[in-house]
């Protein structure tokens, strides 16, 4: 279940808020310039399906972002236990970073967690099946796939370069608990 816990961003410790609910979840996270929605797919997804059939299941939403957002390049990205190098490919997103562009992401299948820093807040999300996340350029964050990843996302870019991030050298990731998916 798609999950919202912010924390200040001295004190992993204490939730100041911690949701479930989807109409909250937009609402806490609007006010930092994330959008979250939830999609339905068209057309029921095999669990393997490729990622035409992803994208053709979805197609009326990613027209219409694609649009509104100027996104040029919408490709598919799937991630399992079976995945070549899996850790070093948890690991390269466990750092603060940013992008030049915004992070778009939306969950097809599986879960995983973004931590957004801002305002002297994280805001810990916790994406599932349904979920679109867009991250706007420029707000530091990090992303967790957990130790036994499965996902499988839609992920929407203004340039052919797709994901380049920026680290910030900020070690405030290591502070704050991993995502341990169910």
């Amino acid at each position: 279940m798609t999950r919202l816990t912010v924390y200040a961003d001295g004190d992993p410790a204490v939730a100041l808020l911690d949701t479930d609910d989807p109409a909250r979840i937009a609402d806490a996270l609007a006010p930092i310039g994330v959008a979250f929605e939830r999609w339905q797919a068209s057309a029921p997804l095999a669990a393997d399906a490729d990622a035409e059939a992803v994208l053709a299941a979805y197609a009326p939403e990613v027209a219409r972002l694609k649009q509104a957002g100027g996104y040029t390049t919408v490709d598919v990205a799937r991630v399992t236990p079976a995945t070549p190098n899996l850790e070093a490919v948890r690991t390269k997103f466990l750092d603060e970073h940013t992008h030049g562009e915004d992070e778009v992401r939306f969950f097809v299948e599986g879960s995983g967690a973004f931590y957004l820093h801002r305002d002297g807040k994280v805001f810990q999300v916790v994406c599932h099946a349904g979920d679109l996340l867009s991250v706007p350029a420029g707000i530091p964050h990090w992303f967790d796939m957990g130790p036994q990843p499965r996902f499988t996302a839609i992920r929407f870019f203004r340039t052919p370069e797709g994901w380049v991030a920026s680290f910030t050298g900020d070690g405030i990731a290591k502070r704050f608990p991993l995502y341990e998916a169910a």
